[in-house]
């Protein structure tokens, strides 16, 4: 987590100092509000990172000592092939299209949006693979 942490912290840094540059070459007041909060948003970041660094055990790569053995286990759960990001990609299709074509088509959107979503949560409790 500290390598993480030195990241934000870089880009805070970049921020912070491009900030006024910005806004002396441009006077605009959107754009230099726009870089302010993104500079408190990458120092919220990179302080969040720097609290949990504290409080886990370090990590191999954290280490000066840590060797790539270390490392070595089960990383975590990664799901098989799926269908339903397709089909919630479509319904959200849908709905974005609404407007355009007619409020219909957005409402129709939303109702299998609410299928779609339900199917792509629930995707582990029933079928091949389920708990």
């Amino acid at each position: 987590m500290k390598a993480e942490t030195w990241v934000f912290v870089a880009l805070a840094v970049f921020v912070a100092a491009i900030t006024p540059i910005y806004w002396l070459m441009s006077n605009d007041p959107t754009g230099t509000a726009a870089l302010i909060l993104t500079f408190f948003l990458v120092l919220m970041i990179a302080l969040y990172l720097g609290l949990i660094a504290r409080r886990i055990d370090p990590r191999p790569e954290d280490k000066k000592s840590g060797e790539i053995a270390e490392g070595a286990g089960e990383l975590g759960f990664f799901p098989p092939q799926s269908k339903w990001p397709l089909f919630v990609a479509v319904s959200f299709t849908f709905v974005i299209l609404g407007p355009v074509f007619g409020w219909w088509l957005m409402i129709l959107g939303f109702a299998f949006g609410a299928v779609t979503l339900m199917g792509l949560v629930f995707e582990y409790y029933r079928g091949d693979h389920a708990h």
